[in-house]
């Protein structure tokens, strides 16, 4: 295969892997929020803290399939499994955490906090965010390869 469809699948498949860490980091957050923390809708901190749980576990969801069905080659291999490789991963995710919470404020002042045009907002951030923890994983932390 050639270069350009190699990067292709691998981006398929890494838009694949973030979909169902995205979903086990939802999970999480309800199970945490209203099942072990039993919050109500004015319980700030328990949101918080169920939020934060989500994001580690889907984080550390999608680090592990990304380094078994995404970034396959025996460079990326060697490369992806390391604690310094681990640390990069995070680092990026939690710049694409910090991207989609502040484009989808500065986006609300544009589209409002609700309704169809949110929703486009809310697409176009998480596709913004996508492409950033891709890209940024793939030079950081698979070398580019």
């Amino acid at each position: 295969m050639n270069l350009k469809k190699d990067t292709l699948w691998e981006f398929l498949r890494y838009a694949i892997v973030g979909g169902v860490a995205a979903l086990i980091d939802m999970g999480v957050n309800y199970v945490m929020l209203y099942v072990i923390l039993g919050a109500t809708g004015e319980d700030k901190w328990q949101v918080a803290v169920s939020v934060t749980a989500g994001f580690i576990v889907g984080l550390i969801v999608n680090f592990i399939l990304s380094n078994i069905f995404v970034f396959r080659k025996a460079e990326q291999q060697k490369e992806g499994k390391t604690v310094k490789a681990f640390i990069i991963y995070v680092i990026v995710g939690v710049i694409g955490y910090f991207l989609t919470v502040g484009l989808t404020l500065v986006g609300t002042l544009v589209t409002g906090e609700s309704g169809f045009w949110y929703l486009v907002l809310t697409c176009f951030v998480k596709g913004v965010v996508l492409i950033w923890n891709y890209i940024g994983r793939k030079i950081l932390v698979y070398r580019g390869k």
